[in-house]
């Protein structure tokens, strides 16, 4: 095992070990904390629900879980690319399945690994749980008894049935093929489609491609013996025999990929070579799917073939087909109608919607989320990215409407339109908003993403960089002094390389030390800075050398603040790149991403007691930074009072900054004041004032000092369990630059490095 590997073994097994044990839990929905609470729960009040349930079934949707329960399950023979590694150490994919499920859709797992081989016992067994579960996703059950464990139960189960394996492979890469062929001026019905491996993946892609338009006739499979054709010795087993060709004589995957439009790959990497692509036909589309390392790199096809049209697994090149693109969202809208089946309708549905989502023009929001992205169909966008928060609206929706339409939904969905904004208000309550943000910094020209770290001796800075330099997230420029940081790496068990994947800056010995004292000086010579003042300060500080670098260009942006007080990194930030154009001063905005909302908190480090003009326009940069994060901003302007309740300055000074705030920004929904209760809760808002002027939940909470933000963000850090935290955002630099705080965690300091990334390469697009 190498370096890069044990590292990465290392982080993986820490990351399921702690701060809790495995990736998954049960967590009560409903509140006990006293003897009505536990009668309601528990007994006597239990029973009438269940009387209820007895007496008509379809109850147990209103009554319990069942009806957002997926049971995730698998008996362990064909694990991810590990093969037959038996159920109990499947058991984190299962649990790694479930948290995809929750975190894209909503949706609640169990994840039930059965140590069972047989087929038809596995279907007795899974199809026992039927009470339990409103569906069952089957994973990573080896091939051919997956189609048959699939087949029975979906004859056998009134839930709905789905082997992500094959389907969720099929769908997308059925979407990829669709957009290929409109991009090159191919007609489905009349391609040639090579395949290597017939696996159930692959017999799943093609069933969805025939179904499409694709005939059998023009498909050549491939498994490990070879092209799959009449009468071949040894046979092979049914799935496999309808995709049988004549025996003409070919038998190897270079025999068969001759003149094909189309290859598809679900078998082994580096099976398929430049020199076969260069026999294929013209504008050929490439799906080569092994994972971690597909059939052909992209750069081998492309220079075998410039005009291919390529889509692989692995998310650092374009048109990644990944499966979390199709199943948390075919199973939210199987759920909430009431499916009884996964119907091949219900897959066609998807495969279209995701082929429509990659020509679909962009959201304001999701445009501002992916700033520096090109999210235009062509050859490298054929298929939507997995972070785009578009899918579940689009997806869910259609497949709630053709489950309907072929007769398998139980509940049928009757508004479909607000169905579909339910699922648009789930999307913004979810911590998926830093996803487009570590895509655009990750997509951003290395030449590009600099960003000078002012505290590079920090050990915490320095883990961050390691991450950043793994992701690409970043070129780290460590400020510091360079046997420290040498020293701190080794010690850290680090592999960044100081000169290869860090530059490091020497306060004590840099060859630019003139040039930045000599511009340090220019610009603070009026405010009494002496040419030996600004040579001291430039060598003290190296926030100064941070902020310098950025003003001069050494460096796309900067992060500071690690050690040290908020209020002199702020300073010397002010004094070198200074204000942007318009803004009045500077200001911050802390963001909290809990698992059932997302909020944005501001201003919690900046100013202290601001006028209702300055609370104003802080909210209107606030606003325009949540727009950044691909959210429609919700104000709440916060206060101790609620809706006129109190007639002290501070309650008039909150109520007045919103009627400013509503002539800077008429599109914006807002309101205030209002308790913090009011701006969470539409139902407790409705009590107050019935015809509130916001919907809703509220997103960015406006407080009226920074006493209650930096209070409030403080105190709900620590509430939100496993909750992510962004910021302090800083808000009206010149330049991309961010203060953080001594508390700062490493991955806090991951996840500003990537805002500072994209925020650079937005500014570098304008």
């Amino acid at each position: 095992m190498n370096a890069a590997e044990q590292q990465l073994s290392d982080a993986a097994r820490e990351y399921h070990r702690n701060p809790t044990r495995g990736k998954i839990s049960v967590t009560p929905t409903k509140p006990l904390s006293n003897q009505r609470d536990l009668s309601l729960a528990y007994s006597p009040g239990v029973a009438y629900p269940c009387l209820d349930i007895q007496a008509d079934p379809s109850k147990a949707y209103d009554f319990t879980a069942r009806g957002n329960l997926v049971g995730v399950v698998t008996n362990g023979t064909a694990v991810l690319g590990l093969g037959d590694i038996g159920p109990l150490a499947g058991k984190p994919v299962m649990e790694g399945k479930g948290c995809l499920f929750k975190k894209f859709a909503g949706v609640d797992v169990f994840d039930i690994e059965l140590a069972e081989r047989d087929p038809d016992k596995l279907v007795d067994i899974i199809a026992s749980l039927e009470p339990t579960l409103g569906g069952i996703n089957l994973e990573d059950i080896k091939a051919p008894e997956c189609f048959y464990i699939e087949r029975k139960l979906s004859e056998r189960m009134n839930i709905p049935v789905f082997h992500d394996d094959q389907h969720g492979t099929a769908i997308i890469s059925s979407a990829a093929l669709l957009n290929g062929l409109e991009l090159v001026n191919k007609q489905i019905g009349e391609v040639k489609i090579t395949v290597s491996g017939a696996g159930a993946a692959a017999i799943a892609c093609l069933d969805v491609m025939v179904s499409l338009g694709v005939k059998r006739e023009n498909v050549f499979a491939c498994d490990s013996k070879g092209l799959i054709y009449e009468g071949r010795p040894g046979g092979f087993d049914e799935s496999k025999a309808r995709y049988a060709q004549p025996d003409t004589g070919a038998r190897t995957l270079a025999d068969v990929v001759k003149d094909a439009d189309v290859f598809l790959g679900c078998s082994a990497p580096g099976v398929l070579t430049g020199d076969m692509v260069k026999t294929m036909a013209d504008k050929p589309i490439i799906l080569a799917l092994a994972n971690p390392e597909p059939e052909i790199r992209p750069e081998v096809a492309k220079a075998a073939r410039p005009d291919c049209i390529m889509a692989t697994g692995r998310s650092d090149y374009p048109n990644q087909v990944n499966n979390v693109l199709c199943f948390p969202y075919i199973f939210r809208g199987a759920l909430d109608c009431g499916a009884t089946k996964i119907t091949d309708e219900m897959k066609i549905a998807c495969v279209r919607e995701i082929a429509a989502l990659a020509k679909a023009e962009p959201s304001a929001e999701v445009a501002a989320a992916y700033q520096g992205l090109e999210m235009t169909f062509g050859p490298d966008y054929i298929i939507p990215t997995p972070f785009d928060p578009r899918l579940i609206t689009r997806i869910a929706p259609a497949v709630a409407k053709a489950a309907a339409e072929s007769g398998v939904a139980t509940r049928p969905i009757a508004d479909l339109k607000a169905y579909t904004e339910s699922l648009d208000q789930f999307v913004h309550q979810t911590g998926m908003l830093m996803q487009p943000i570590y895509m655009t910094a990750r997509q951003a020209p290395a030449a590009h993403k600099r960003v000078a770290f002012a505290e590079g001796e920090d050990e915490r800075v320095l883990r961050a960089a390691q991450i950043a330099v793994d992701d690409g997230l970043a070129h780290p420029i460590l400020i510091g002094r360079p046997n420290v940081i040498e020293a701190r790496i080794a010690k850290a068990g680090l592999r960044i390389k100081p000169g290869k994947d860090v530059e490091i800056c020497d306060p004590e010995d840099d060859p630019r030390f003139r040039q930045y004292w000599e511009t340090y000086h220019g610009l603070m010579s009026r405010n009494g800075v002496s040419v030996e003042a600004a040579k001291a300060a430039v060598r003290r500080s190296t926030t100064i050398i941070a902020a310098l670098m950025v003003h001069i260009g050494d460096a796309d942006t900067m992060l500071c603040g690690t050690l040290g007080r908020f209020d002199q990194h702020l300073s010397h930030i002010k004094d070198v790149i200074g204000l942007q154009p318009g803004h009045f001063d500077f200001a911050t905005l802390n963001v909290l991403l809990a698992e059932d909302r997302t909020l944005f908190i501001t201003d919690t480090y900046v100013h202290e007691n601001p006028t209702a003009e300055e609370l104003a326009h802080i909210a209107q940069m606030a606003a325009h930074e949540v727009r950044n994060f691909g959210v429609p901003p919700k104000v709440a302007f916060l206060s101790h009072s609620n809706f006129g309740s109190s007639k002290r300055p501070s309650a008039i000074k909150v109520r007045e900054a919103r009627e400013l705030f509503r002539d800077l920004e008429p599109e914006v929904e807002c309101d205030g004041e209002m308790h913090g209760d009011s701006a969470l809760s539409e139902a407790i808002r409705s009590l107050n004032v019935p015809n509130s002027t916001l919907s809703g939940e509220a997103n960015l909470l406006v407080c009226p000092n920074l006493d209650a933000a930096n209070i409030l963000f403080n105190v709900m850090k620590m509430t939100i369990g496993h909750g992510v935290t962004v910021g302090p955002v800083l808000m009206g630099t010149a330049k991309p630059a961010h203060v953080l705080t001594p508390s700062a965690t490493v991955r806090r300091l991951v996840n500003m490095t990537a805002l500072a990334v994209a925020e650079a390469e937005a500014l570098r697009r304008r």
